[in-house]
């Protein structure tokens, strides 16, 4: 399966998004997006326990280790390749994560409108 070319949202070389904890669609430590990435995980957004809860009342629990799928459980402050549905949903529902735009997929915008990405934006 090959990738789509690592660009961001702002033109640039797709940065990591974690590591620690390892993800992306590919678990390669980056937001990377192919064909087969139906949720178009593309998204690089902060976890918040806002969120999280948010997530997990829709089905989805980020937060819950899985350690047979290497999965440790999400806390506040960790980094994630989120969905862009998810995050649209989210923001929709006034509670989106703040997200790194230089580690968000350029094809999150097939999603999500630049402008609501920008908006949520880490700064500083």
């Amino acid at each position: 399966m090959e990738k789509d070319s690592p660009v961001n949202v702002l033109g640039g070389d797709l940065a990591p998004c974690s590591t620690a904890p390892m993800t992306g669609y590919f678990r390669d430590g980056a937001c990377n997006t192919c064909a087969r990435d139906q949720g178009s995980h593309t998204v690089c957004a902060v976890m918040t326990a806002e969120f999280l809860a948010f997530s997990k009342y829709l089905g989805n629990d980020l937060s819950t280790p899985r350690p047979e799928f290497g999965f440790p459980g999400l806390k506040p402050g960790d980094r994630w390749c989120l969905c862009a549905g998810r995050f649209l949903q989210a923001h929709d529902e006034g509670c989106a994560p703040q997200i790194v735009l230089e580690a968000t997929h350029l094809r999150a915008t097939d999603i999500v409108p630049l402008d609501v990405l920008r908006a949520n934006a880490v700064t500083g």
